[in-house]
């Protein structure tokens, strides 16, 4: 069966990928940003440009993979060489280069992917825009690198995420991908709902709430794998254990919290659900234009996964919300504060009472906002008295019957459970009642892909040089023209209007990838040949 290539915003360090493609040149020197993902005995010196990989070429191989114990491989790709008569630095050249690696990942087996994902996940950057053969054509580069991916997504079946971490890189790419068309196999009534949520947006209508669903592809546990964790911790045995699965999870956690006490739960909750490797559904869901997301986990991952492109989400409570900036609702309390864990039956019941203003946020977003659940079961007590109260506050003022405030997409079929619903929202399954979860929730991020493609504002590299091959006359034009103001406006001016048009330029891509003083050629120039190491930035 065919892979699918995603395009998506993140750290592939923390990115949780079962193999990685990492650039280098004849050297084997690879960037100080890519040192995280190398076991400690393979990095053998570190000079001023980057580290050095204590490895050897075989011939004239460009793809060397790294000896490792993990779950994950990384594989050495050289990208960097002189351009010359032979092709060497030249686009074919690097698309070579891509193929080649891919084709001996795919010879590695990898029985069983990370954390029970469908298919094995492949991880690279836009190999070669740093200092490698595509330095000055990053547009033509990914008008011809997103084929040759899905042209190994196809043939090897394994999925591939192109990650990028740059505003215009990423625009630039969604760009490419919304000209084609193609890549996504999806049903046509997921075609439709990603197109209405797309717009949704854009228009800065849509909110997120996302579950422990979730987090359980980065290896993080549901409520019921939480339990057992729990009772695996308190020493719990006998006719005590077997009983916890007749209890209801909140119950248990009572439990299950007077064994432990609660010095050694909260210890428990802040290390299993610290920082770590975050799953591309964390990554596809804070790559989405949203400024308003609700979780009840309790762990940092999208903020984590927001963070390493750029947008600093606030974590309310804890934080100040600040205007302009995303912010995200824990409602359920967040792993760095300890004492404000939700868990047992007694905390849910001093909900209302102790947090009646977080709940009201979500009352707000289901007012105001058309909610996109994801991840969750739609069976948690609190968010079942929060749809409650929205409903009889709109039947209270007479709002018109049959409207529905969100989207809930299921990974299967469950027809009561949607009727139960079908009042507040819509849901939407990813496959038939006896579906695979795993090929489910595989389905889902591929429909966050393409919510995330259509939503992506489509000018954030106007005013980027490495991607001016893409634009057409008039936005040429209109690039020019933009530009001469972003020379008459100074950065650190303190009027008012001047920093709302540096925001603007900033928003269109002044100031991006090829523009960070890195004299990096623009798109369509040419660069003579130059020896540095790749400076690229893990993505």
């Amino acid at each position: 069966m065919s892979g699918h290539v995603f395009v998506v915003g993140a750290d592939l360090t923390r990115l949780s990928c079962d193999d990685v493609l990492v650039p280098t040149d004849r050297t084997l020197r690879v960037a100080p940003g890519w040192c995280p993902l190398l076991p400690s005995g393979v990095v053998t010196g570190h000079v001023a440009d980057g580290a050095c990989v204590g490895l050897e070429w075989s011939g004239d191989e460009r793809v060397l993979e790294v000896p490792g114990d993990g779950d994950r491989r990384v594989w050495l790709v050289d990208t960097v060489a002189d351009s010359g008569p032979d092709g060497h630095g030249s686009l074919p050249w690097l698309l070579d280069g891509a193929r080649q690696a891919l084709a001996a990942v795919a010879r590695r087996d990898v029985p069983r992917p990370a954390h029970g994902r469908a298919r094995r996940l492949v991880g690279l950057p836009a190999l070669g825009t740093g200092w490698g053969g595509a330095a000055g054509q990053r547009g033509a580069l990914l008008q011809q690198l997103l084929p040759v991916l899905r042209e190994a997504a196809a043939e090897h079946g394994f999925d591939v995420a192109l990650v990028l971490r740059g505003t215009s890189d990423l625009a630039a790419a969604q760009r490419v991908r919304r000209g084609e068309d193609t890549g996504w196999d999806l049903p046509d009534d997921l075609r439709v709902l990603a197109e209405q949520l797309g717009e949704k947006a854009r228009r800065g209508q849509l909110a997120v709430f996302f579950g422990a669903g979730v987090s359980a592809a980065a290896g993080l546990p549901t409520w019921e794998q939480l339990v057992d964790e729990l009772a695996e911790a308190s020493g719990l045995a006998g006719e005590l254990r077997d009983g916890l699965s007749r209890l209801p999870p909140q119950d248990s956690a009572a439990l299950l919290a007077r064994e432990l006490g609660r010095e050694r739960l909260e210890a428990f909750v802040k290390e299993r659900f610290g920082p770590g490797s975050y799953a591309l559904a964390h990554a596809l869901i804070a790559d989405l234009p949203v400024q308003e997301f609700v979780t009840t986990n309790y762990d940092p991952l999208v903020e984590q996964a927001a963070a390493d492109i750029g947008r600093r989400v606030r974590v309310l409570p804890f934080e100040e919300a600040a205007p302009g900036s995303p912010w995200l609702l824990k409602l359920h309390g967040d792993a760095a504060h300890p004492d404000s864990v939700v868990l047992t039956r007694e905390e849910y019941l001093q909900f209302g009472d102790t947090r009646a203003a977080l709940a009201g946020v979500l009352h707000s977003l289901l007012l105001t906002r058309h909610v996109l659940f994801v991840g969750t079961s739609m069976l948690d007590d609190d968010l079942i008295r929060i749809a409650h109260q929205v409903r009889s506050a709109l039947q209270l003022q007479g709002s018109a019957s049959g409207r529905r405030n969100g989207t809930v997409l299921a990974l299967r079929e469950d027809g009561a459970r949607a009727r139960l619903w079908e009042r507040d929202v819509e849901t939407v399954a990813m496959g038939g009642a006896d579906s695979s979860s795993a090929e489910a929730a595989r389905r889902l991020e591929v429909l966050l892909d393409l919510i995330g493609c259509l939503s992506t504002p489509p000018t954030g590299y106007l005013l980027d040089p490495a991607y001016r091959g893409l634009l057409d006359e008039e936005e040429c034009d209109l690039a020019d023209a933009l530009q001469q103001t972003a020379t008459a406006v100074q950065s650190d001016s303190r009027s008012t209007a001047a920093q709302e048009v540096v925001a603007l330029l900033r928003r269109l891509g002044h100031g991006g990838s090829a523009a960070d003083g890195d004299d990096r050629p623009p798109d369509g120039g040419t660069a003579g040949p130059d020896d540095r190491v790749q400076e690229q930035r893990p993505g």
